[in-house]
């Protein structure tokens, strides 16, 4: 201990220790997915943090760790992105350094039990909050939200159900500290311990009493994975590849084809060939088919990527322009100030254009379906306003070639079981080079996942359900409750800063004059 001790007195030292530290959640996703690695990923960053000599270093240690989360978790970027990579990690490891100090603030010395109750439940909240600011679109989404690393955990995704992929990441941060709790100040255990209790007891409810998705019917959808294609030709060998993987479906009794993100390179009105093209291969497998167009539009500027359904006589007119596009990948935000980035990495070189609305497709055989594309499966919102329209399958069209040989393929696949989950509705992962997945309407997998070296079309019965979940129903209720809690402990501790200056001093007690031998009242100096 004072070897560790003696380590951390140096300021460089305890930022090492501490990015190193914020790194290590990143081994419960995949891969390894070391699932259980979450629920003590958190323990010797918290323990660090709780050691801080003075705030204004626990708001370092949160940085620094927050930068280790962020760039490991995104470390598959810097083949493409570079140096930004890390400008990036640090810009959004930022976020971190307020719970550092919130950290320190609840555990540091000898807290008290009750102040150790109340980090069970304070401490959580502030996590969750930094997920939902990071969450949004412009700071590069909900890729890598803790409680994502539990997609194939099923009483997870039964809390998935209730609260979404929220709900999971409190309840491991609040495990995180309790364990915490347990490891560095062993006088309050029993505060810990309630805290472990009262989680067990939160996800046993959830795993008896959430309805369980009711199973209808079953369709059976295609999923043509082209895999990687290389050349200067590539669109054109690409359609033909997916043409002739489409074509090997015919008299499979396929209901919906699915194919991947920026499976078709052109618009589909500038080339009328590709368009009659799908639509014999509509007519020879007796399904629609869900292409995806990455491409400018012939009737309106700039690039868009839309997901387009053809049926037997060509374009049906269901259209989905994506509206959650990736930052750096598909656009520059402010790019006048921030255009650089082409220079040192693989950005964007022209900004795609947005989305107004999401859509529901009716895809034939009386199925609903809901587009997404690529990281938009990352957004549980976006997947549960489908539903809310009545989707009745979801879907994403995805392509992550450029981290081929990363963790990204997994990390993308493994999102869809939670999106499942939380909706109750079954969904379809389809990509060009894998990982493509199909998971039920519980988050279960079903059938095999296409790898990344696989170039196939493959036929999934996927199971139809029927119902709303606690989570469609209340919406993000999670974030709410951390909202509210955060601003009933800031309000606490106002009231008790502001107190003292309030108080009204005691009035000083009146003493009673001292009397000489003969009952006079004594004279001053005498």
């Amino acid at each position: 201990m004072k070897t560790i001790n003696h380590w951390l007195t140096s300021p460089w030292r305890r930022s090492i220790t501490a990015v190193l530290a914020g790194a290590l959640p990143v081994l419960a996703f995949p891969e390894p997915s070391w699932w259980w690695f979450a629920y003590v990923a958190l323990v010797p960053w918290i323990a660090l943090l709780r050691s801080a000599p003075t705030g204004r270093r626990a708001l370092h240690d949160g940085w620094w760790g927050g930068f280790g989360f962020m760039l490991a978790m995104h470390h598959w970027l810097l083949p493409n992105l570079h140096v930004f990579t890390f400008v990036i990690a640090a810009l959004l490891g930022a976020l971190w350094a307020p719970w550092g100090w919130l950290v320190r603030r609840f555990l540091a010395a000898r807290p008290s039990p009750g102040r150790v109750a109340a980090a069970l439940v304070v401490l959580p909240s502030g996590w969750l909050l930094i997920e939902l600011v990071r969450s949004w679109q412009g700071l590069g989404g909900p890729w890598g939200v803790l409680g994502s690393s539990q997609w194939e955990v099923e009483p997870a995704l039964r809390v998935a159900s209730v609260g979404g992929v929220w709900l999971i990441s409190f309840l491991i941060v609040a495990v995180n500290v309790a364990v915490a709790v347990l490891v560095v100040l062993r006088s309050c255990r029993v505060p810990a311990l309630a805290g472990l209790l009262a989680t067990a007891v939160a996800a046993s409810a959830a795993w008896v009493w959430s309805p369980r998705p009711d199973v209808e019917d079953r369709v059976r959808i295609a999923v043509v994975q082209p895999g990687v294609i290389q050349g200067p030709d590539r669109p054109e060998r690409r359609f033909d590849r997916e043409e002739q993987l489409t074509r090997a479906l015919a008299g499979q009794g396929v209901d919906l084809v699915v194919w991947g993100e920026s499976s078709v390179g052109y618009d589909l009105d500038d080339r009328p060939d590709f368009a009659r093209r799908l639509a014999a291969l509509s007519r020879e497998t007796g399904a629609n088919i869900l292409v995806n167009v990455d491409a400018q539009r012939s009737d309106r500027p700039g690039i868009y990527k839309s997901s387009i359904l053809v049926g037997p006589d060509g374009p049906t007119g269901a259209r989905y322009d994506k509206m959650r596009l990736v930052p750096f990948g598909e656009y520059i935000p402010l790019r006048s100030m921030l255009g650089w980035a082409t220079s040192v990495g693989k950005a964007a070189a022209e900004d795609r254009r947005q989305g107004t609305e999401q859509v529901v497709m009716d895809a034939g055989h009386g199925l609903r379906i809901g587009p997404m594309v690529c990281f938009e499966s990352a957004f549980s919102d976006m997947s549960r306003n489908l539903v809310d329209r009545g989707a009745e399958v979801l879907i994403a069209q995805s392509a992550t070639s450029t981290f081929q040989q990363s963790w990204a393929p997994e990390q993308h696949a493994s999102l869809a079981a939670l999106r499942a989950a939380e909706t109750g509705r079954p969904m379809v992962h389809a990509t060009l080079t894998g990982v493509s997945a199909v998971y039920g309407p519980s988050g279960q997998r079903v059938g095999s996942w296409l790898g990344t070296s696989e170039s196939t079309s493959t036929v999934y019965e996927v199971p139809l359900a029927d119902g709303v979940t606690p989570y469609v129903r209340f919406g993000d209720w999670p974030l709410l409750a951390a909202l509210l809690i955060i601003a009933a402990w800031a309000a606490t501790e106002g009231v008790r800063t502001l107190r003292p200056r309030f108080r009204r001093p005691a009035p000083e007690p009146r003493v009673r004059p001292a009397r000489t031998a003969h009952g006079s009242p004594a004279r001053p100096g005498r």
